[in-house]
């Protein structure tokens, strides 16, 4: 089993560098993405490491974003994260705005599904129901091509990320809808508790 900070302490030290409301969502959706992967790709055991990091991937970002992924350690070694943890944080921002690489499946994971996650949040708040139970593969084709559409949201990392992973980019947009459905309800509840 991997170490991770109990997640009590790891939500309580992403809220105190980050207090924007945006933020805070990220986080919370990568963190049930990350679960959900690690699930479905036969990491179960460490399905908590994995959404953990996933919850704490973007912990300096509210305030450093300039540091974004280099600031980042000092600030997980305050609640006790391994070198494995911070590695894995630091890697989703490998070519970006640090040179740590993506080694393990999960790193890879993270890398993909971190602009992903956005573009499909930004999706689903377009449709009627403003979720993505009912979004469709073709419907998030048409928003990934559609370049003015969520433009932070980088095409080519997510393009880069399905292929660090080996999978056909559809592959990496479809799984990643079904992950975030995983969790929507969830990321709902706790955002209007926040």
């Amino acid at each position: 089993m991997k170490e991770y900070p109990a997640r009590e302490a790891a939500l309580a030290l992403l809220k105190k560098y980050n207090t924007e409301p945006f933020h805070i969502q990220h986080a919370l959706t990568v963190e049930g993405t990350m679960r959900w992967y690690a699930q479905e790709l036969g990491y179960g055991e460490d399905a908590e490491f994995w959404a953990t990091v996933g919850l704490l991937h973007d912990v300096d970002f509210g305030i450093w974003p300039e540091e974004h992924c280099k600031k980042a350690p000092e600030l997980l070694v305050e609640i006790g994260c391994s070198e494995e943890f911070i590695h894995a944080v630091c890697s989703h921002g490998y070519g970006i705005c640090c040179d740590v690489e993506p080694e393990h499946e999960m790193e890879k994971v993270l890398f993909a599904v971190d602009e992903l996650t956005g573009l499909i949040g930004a999706a689903a708040r377009m449709r009627p129901s403003k979720s993505c139970q009912d979004m469709e593969l073709s419907s998030l084709k048409k928003k990934f091509k559609d370049k003015k559409f969520a433009a932070g949201c980088s095409r080519d990392v997510i393009k880069v990320g399905a292929e660090r992973l080996g999978w056909e980019l559809d592959t990496l947009l479809d799984r990643t809808i079904l992950a975030m459905r995983s969790c929507e309800t969830a990321v709902n509840a706790a955002m209007e508790n926040l």
